[in-house]
């Protein structure tokens, strides 16, 4: 098997048995990234060749002493163009951030480097990150990878697009309203929001309010994505309502597990969710896969209101964006992407008391989601309500569901499905769960107890042998 087509765990594996060379490895990316990446627009700011090439020799040299810094050890890694690399401009896809340069790791990058990963580059995101479409105008659009005429979703489409194109063994991606499930299941591969404060992040502005976003594991496979989180998760201390890290070496002790699991099956919340023709039938047809592993599925209807819910979420979601953009919105209001002014504008009316409204509307609604949590063992949804849409289109203003046409109202409003696991901080992964009629990928989102990242994933390593004839669908 040719190298870049391995798994991350089986390629750690060849490299640290010496079967291949990080040299031979790095060229074998790069190589495989010169061929695809012109079309995939997936890798930005790739960095020199030679410099990676000294990198990938240095991490043999270190082999050949017998020194391992870990299981990605000399395995290139590209991280998405919102997190920190010292060196790398972090641009968000930004103008104003063209030639913003970090002078620090952020803590993900950290660990990643401290388990023996090299840096290649970034991977494309939209602007600001903002919005489930990669498109920005620093360095384009990065297209679906079984189809370049469509949309790779995003906000982390760079990564989804970068792992299934195999140019990367493993990707970060980031996730606030389905930014690393929805391109996930785009394109074909799975992607996990862990736990809220599962994978700490620094450095960032505000450690006590903001905590919608999180950062998280994508991969072609569950163990490979497990494995990641590994190195991603772990408390510290100056991210003070992160987790407290899980025994070394969990990833390597999970079983596949779905004998005997009830499952809730969401569906569109009883009609709520204007939907795609097919998306359902995709999501059930990926349920019956694990019915036919011995899991029970029911269909439930929610125990919330969720219009109520919307609302709760775009109090949170303008408050938190907003804070965020407002030093570029200050600076150049007319450079920054017209829908990030829209979170800004709508958040400035806003108050103190209205926001803690919000809050309390949030605890509420979290509440309803234990209760249903105490009937299932996880919950599932799809992980977007409309197949990949034409790569041209800023965003589906009017999802055409069998009943008829829904008009959206914001611009993430057909997003609305992902918005449940952020906002009650769940666990959350996506599964691919096969492809429609012109050869695009769909997912769907498996939803955990509190904090139950481990029964997730054992449920994720099932369903994969379960999904192998969709996993063996390689882009063309």
């Amino acid at each position: 098997m040719a190298i870049h087509q391995l798994s991350a765990l089986q390629l750690s594996a060849a490299i640290h048995r010496r079967e291949f060379s990080c040299r031979e490895v790095m060229q074998a990316f790069l190589q495989r990234i010169a061929t695809i990446n012109p079309q995939a627009n997936a890798i930005v700011n790739l960095q020199d060749a030679d410099m990676l090439m000294q990198q990938a020799d240095a991490s043999d040299a270190e082999l050949a002493r017998g020194d391992s810094r870990g299981w990605l050890h000399g395995m290139p890694l590209a991280f998405k163009d919102l997190v920190d690399v010292a060196g790398i401009p972090t641009t968000g896809g930004s103008p104003l951030l063209r030639n913003n340069i970090p002078t620090q790791d952020a803590l993900l990058v950290q660990r990643m480097k401290a388990a023996g990963g090299i840096v290649i580059g970034k991977t494309n995101t939209p602007e600001w990150g903002l919005g489930s479409h990669t498109f920005n105008p620093v360095f384009g659009a990065t297209p679906n990878a079984y189809n370049a005429a469509y949309t790779a979703g995003g906000s982390s489409g760079g990564a989804a697009v970068a792992l299934a194109q195999r140019l990367l063994p493993v990707a970060d991606g980031s996730d606030f309203m389905g930014s690393l499930r929805n391109p996930a299941g785009w394109n074909n591969v799975f992607g996990m929001r862990p736990s809220q404060g599962r994978v700490p992040a620094y450095p960032v502005n505000d450690v006590w309010v903001s905590q919608l976003g999180t950062d998280g594991p994508m991969a072609r496979h569950v163990g490979d994505l497990a494995r990641l989180l590994e190195t991603m998760a772990g408390y510290d201390a100056r991210a003070p309502l992160s987790l407290a890290g899980l025994p070394p070496g969990w990833s390597s002790q999970l079983q596949p597990k779905v004998k005997g699991l009830r499952i809730g099956w969401l569906g569109d919340l009883n009609g709520y969710l204007p939907m795609e023709d097919g998306v359902l039938q995709a999501c059930e047809n990926g349920l019956q896969r694990l019915t036919d592993f011995g899991a029970y599925v029911e269909a439930v209807s929610p125990n919330f209101s969720p219009e109520a819910v919307w609302q709760t979420w775009l109090a949170w979601r303008r408050v938190l964006t907003a804070s965020r953009i407002a030093p570029m919105v200050a600076r150049e209001r007319d450079q920054v992407k017209p829908e990030a002014l829209w979170e800004f504008d709508q958040a400035a009316g806003m108050t103190a008391p209205d926001f803690l409204t919000a809050s309390t509307e949030r605890s509420a609604f979290y509440q309803h989601m234990l209760d249903l949590l105490g009937r299932f063992d996880m919950l599932v949804l799809p992980s977007a309500q409309v197949w990949p849409f034409a790569i041209g289109m800023r965003w589906p203003e009017v999802i055409e569901t069998p009943n008829g046409p829904r008009h959206m109202d914001t611009y993430h409003r057909w997003m609305e499905v992902t918005l449940y696991a952020s906002l009650a901080g769940l666990p959350a992964l996506n599964v691919p769960c096969g492809f429609n009629a012109q050869g695009l990928p769909m997912g769907m989102q498996l939803i955990g107890q509190p904090r139950g990242d481990l029964a997730l994933l054992e449920t994720g390593l099932a369903y994969e042998e379960a999904a192998a004839d969709w996993l063996a669908v390689l882009p063309s």
